[in-house]
């Protein structure tokens, strides 16, 4: 491997980050108390729109904080896509509810309104769609349905950040909705999260259950069973540096998605992304589809460019193919998980790097195609 190896994604972490965690090292505020984690807050409640952010340990944390600060558990059932990283059924089951999975949109990738109405019973208590791969989820339809059945709606925004529905950004767009903060997102704090809403009782409550509940007026006093799911002030230092560049981060993921746009040979069987009239995708991850894949062709196809020198990934598993959540498969989700696989997309990239990258896919998919 003669060239240098192309990562997945990779944080971009300057001098501001290493500043500002610095000064939060010298602070003598290295836990969960400290200015910063007061300024991510802020920072990122104004970024969204919406009155409140509370700071998270990581994003499945902050999905079942939002499970149960909303009062789910055992009995109910939340609707969540087949398509989608683990946590987001995982959160549901953590609080003792049902994850009932419903069938995604094949240009958006996220959850089917649909097939959402189709899945709702007597003991259906939320949906919880997910922006998947940084694009939103049809979220007035989504919320039709909710207020048809009285349901709650929790916006699973891990790979979301800045990503608009109409023109209006994702995090705002439901009773809550959660971010991760995770290392290769769009804003990292190495881990964490937060959860997001306009809902003055919510957000008291989150508070509340994220510090162990806590008694403000009796210390060591907690008046039910709370959690430990606070962010530091060190993280919080990285994640406030993290905000001040978002915009930046954003407009390059465009602009690397609109290089490979360029440089695939694409075509009807061979696509990128594809984004809805109504939406705005922060591209957290490039996604390729190529219709004569399979899963031994795709793994094929991968470990070519991996001996040049470059890495992707596979689209999440179904949730439906996993031994704690499976059932009979959903055609859409399915078929996307088998055929779907993302590029490397991140701040640092040159279009060089693109150009490489471009070239070897290209070449990987004139090999692999049926002959």
């Amino acid at each position: 491997m003669s060239e240098a190896f192309i990562p997945i994604s990779r944080p971009s972490i300057g001098s501001r980050e290493a500043e500002l965690v610095l000064d939060a090292v010298h602070s003598g505020w290295v836990s969960s108390i400290g200015e910063y984690v007061d300024r991510l807050e802020h920072d990122f409640a104004e970024f969204c729109g919406v009155k409140h952010a509370i700071a998270v340990s990581n994003g499945t944390t902050g999905l079942h904080l939002a499970l149960a600060v909303l009062g789910i558990g055992s009995g109910d059932e939340v609707i969540v896509p087949d398509l989608t990283f683990v946590a987001t059924a995982n959160a549901v089951a953590y609080v003792g509810a049902t994850p009932v999975l419903a069938d995604v949109d094949p240009d958006s990738l996220c959850i089917d309104p649909a097939s959402v109405e189709s899945k709702v019973t007597a003991r259906t208590r939320a949906i919880l769609p997910v922006h998947l791969y940084g694009h939103p989820a049809d979220m007035d339809e989504l919320n039709k349905i909710a207020a048809k059945f009285d349901l709650l709606v929790i916006e699973d925004a891990a790979e979301a950040h800045g990503a608009e529905y109409k023109s209006r950004r994702v995090g705002g767009l439901a009773d809550c909705a959660v971010f991760s903060f995770y290392g290769n997102k769009i804003v990292t704090t190495g881990e964490g999260g937060v959860l997001t809403t306009d809902d003055d009782k919510i957000a008291t409550r989150a508070r509340h259950l994220r510090d162990h509940a806590m008694s403000k007026e009796r210390r060591y006093w907690h008046d039910q069973l709370g959690f430990n799911f606070r962010m530091t002030n060190l993280q919080a230092a990285l994640g406030v540096a993290q905000m001040e560049r978002i915009r930046e981060f954003i407009d390059k993921r465009t602009l690397v998605f609109n290089w490979y746009a360029t440089l695939l040979d694409l075509g009807q069987d061979v696509r990128l992304n594809r984004v809805k009239n109504w939406a705005k995708s922060v591209h957290w991850m490039v996604c390729l589809e190529v219709d004569w894949f399979d899963e031994i062709r795709r793994e094929q196809f991968m470990l070519a460019l991996r001996q040049n020198g470059i890495d992707t990934r596979p689209y999440f598993c179904t949730l439906s193919s996993m031994p704690m959540y499976a059932q009979q498969p959903l055609p859409i989700a399915q078929r996307k998980a088998c055929i779907g696989l993302n590029l490397p997309c991140y701040t640092d990239l040159t279009h060089s790097d693109v150009s490489r990258i471009a070239r070897q896919v290209n070449l990987a998919l004139k090999e692999s195609r049926p002959r």
